[in-house]
Formats: C-alpha cells, sequence, structure tokens
C-alpha cells in the first residue's frame, strides 16, 4: 500500500501543539499580545486557538465567582482544555491572569504528566501601567469602591518566580512581544 499523494492546493498545516500561558494582572497586555501572536503563528500554518479569559468566564465557568477556591477551579477548567487542544496540535494561548502560583503549576504539571509542551510567559507590566490603560474599567471601579478583589489590588496575584519568559509590555511595543514569545517557541521546535 502506498502512501497518498498530497496535492500543492491542500492546506499545510504545522501539528505540534503546545500551551503558551500568559499571565499578569488585568490590563497587562495579556490578550493583546495572544492575538498579535495567532496571527504570526497562523500565517506560518500553526492550527491556534486563543481561550481568553472572559469568555470562558462566560462559557465554560459559568456561574463560578472569584473567591480563591472559584479562581483556582476556573484556571484547572481552562488549563484542561489548553492542554486538550495542545496535545492534538494546536498552539492554544492563554491569556489569563491565574493569580495563584500553586494553580498555575497545577496546570503545568497536568501538561508534563501528558508529555505536552507548556510555555509560561509572565506579562510583568506593573500595577500603576495597567490602572491607567484600564481597559475594562475595573480600577477606576476598585477606586470608586464599586468592585473589591481585585487582582494586584485588593486581592493577591502571586508572580511566577522562573517564568519561562518575562515581557515588560510598557517598554516594547505589542509586535514586539509576540515576537518575544515567538523567539521562545522557536528556540523549543514549537514554532
Amino acid at each position: 500500500m502506498t502512501a497518498p499523494e498530497k496535492h500543492d492546493d491542500q492546506e499545510n498545516h504545522v501539528t505540534t501543539g503546545a500551551t503558551v500561558w500568559l499571565t499578569g494582572l488585568p490590563s497587562a497586555g495579556k490578550t493583546t499580545i495572544a492575538y498579535e501572536l495567532a496571527g504570526r503563528l497562523r500565517a506560518e500554518g500553526h492550527l491556534v486557538e486563543v481561550l481568553d479569559g472572559d469568555e470562558i468566564r462566560e462559557f465554560i465557568s459559568a456561574g463560578l465567582g472569584f473567591s480563591r477556591t472559584d479562581r483556582h477551579t476556573n484556571v484547572q477548567r481552562i488549563g484542561f482544555v489548553a492542554e486538550l487542544l495542545a496535545r492534538n496540535g494546536v498552539k492554544a494561548l492563554v491569556p489569563v491572569i491565574a493569580p495563584y502560583a500553586d494553580s498555575r503549576d497545577a496546570v503545568r504539571g497536568r501538561h508534563e504528566q501528558n508529555g505536552t509542551a507548556y510555555v509560561e510567559v509572565h506579562v510583568a507590566t506593573p500595577v500603576e501601567v495597567c490602572s491607567v490603560r484600564d481597559v475594562k474599567g475595573l480600577y477606576a471601579k476598585q477606586a470608586a469602591g464599586e468592585l473589591s478583589g481585585l487582582t494586584g489590588v485588593d486581592d493577591p496575584y502571586e508572580e511566577p518566580v522562573s517564568p519561562d519568559l518575562r515581557i515588560e509590555s510598557q517598554n516594547q511595543t505589542v509586535q514586539e512581544s509576540a515576537a518575544s514569545v515567538h523567539a521562545v517557541l522557536s528556540e523549543r521546535g514549537l514554532a
């Protein structure tokens, strides 16, 4: 039996999956960097999904609040979906705050257990910069007393001790930030 012929009109997909977890404060630039990176990877033929934290909360984690337990559950659900996609050849880009180190460590552990590539990126934008960006108006609501439990302000954010990459988005363009993540993926044979 011979292998089927490949025709030039077939799409050429790169099927090495990986999860790229972008953690950081609200308005740090995680989602913006993820979508920039997604476009670049798709242009190279990679299968890519962005697992946006807001969409996950609406569709997969509806009903969860923002207690430590609920945040942990949310991160584990996202981590499960990301690992499932990644082990099936998709680059799963995950721009999610994930404020607790033990939650992120559990996600990394699941990936390691299954032999699935995992890259943790800390988008280390200072809270002062994030509060000026205030993409969703969260910092303004917190300052006005309309919101409590804002990560990095009156709720903890445990910075990664040794992420695979640390980005200070206030010091570079979105394209430069995405390029630095792409470089890490390239170094590991994932892009």
